[in-house]
């Protein structure tokens, strides 16, 4: 049963950039009692291995801004292995599980917030594009990209949410001449080395469940395959 959500929620990461640890983690923690704290590293481990299947897709096709991504990465790279760190500031035992369950739901309020603002974006942009259709030179802004990189990043690190769901959104504010697919493409190939630094740290404190995360990649990496070829 894990596999068949880990199909679902891979398709979905592949095809939008979006969904992973905002679908995977609580769907392990409400459906299939995973503790917190074990949902959030599985998740992890299993993205860093579901994630490079779609970006894979998106590099071969062009649709990666490089320079944006190695901004991004400044930042959410130390900020997702030091948020490992700082959730223990939280507590221990019983105690840090039950506030990681309530951090993990303020995570996902904002991820919904998210999502629901890049539907907005997406169809103001679609109506931008209808009144000016030329394509608009890429300026890059690193002082802000870097900036969300460390943000999204600490969120990752704590609770496995918002490398997809919150990312893309505030690129599209920072970015908005970027298209769809370079937004899904250059989310898709940070997010590798950003969720890369908060597996390693939750595995080196021991957040791990080998067994929910193979079961996560048996459905999630066909499932991402899929969901990148058709984005």
């Amino acid at each position: 049963m894990i596999a068949l959500a880990g199909l679902i929620v891979g398709f979905v990461v592949g095809l939008t950039g979006m969904g992973g640890g905002a679908l995977m983690t609580p769907i392990l923690v409400i459906i299939f009692r995973v503790h917190p704290l074990a949902a959030i590293g599985s998740d992890l481990v299993a993205s860093l291995f579901m994630k490079p299947v779609g970006g894979l897709v998106h590099w071969r096709r062009g649709t990666v801004e490089k320079g944006i991504a190695r901004w991004l990465l400044v930042g959410s790279v130390p900020f997702a292995f030091a948020g490992v760190f700082v959730i223990r500031l939280f507590g221990s035992g019983q105690v840090l599980q039950s506030r990681v369950q309530v951090l993990l739901g303020g995570a996902l309020l904002l991820a919904s917030i998210g999502i629901v603002t890049k539907s907005y974006l997406d169809a103001r942009r679609r109506r931008a594009a209808g009144l000016h259709p030329e394509q608009r030179a890429i300026i890059s802004r690193p002082a802000a990209t870097i900036l969300i990189g460390a943000v999204v990043g600490l969120i990752v690190g704590m609770t496995s949410v918002g490398s997809g769901s919150l990312m893309i959104v505030l690129l599209m504010l920072v970015y908005p001449m970027l298209t769809s697919r370079q937004l899904v493409g250059t989310d898709l190939v940070q997010a590798i080395p950003l969720v890369g630094a908060a597996a390693l740290g939750h595995v080196l404190v021991g957040d791990f469940k080998l067994a929910v995360t193979v079961s996560i990649l048996v459905g999630s990496i066909p499932g991402v395959y899929i969901g990148s070829r058709l984005s």
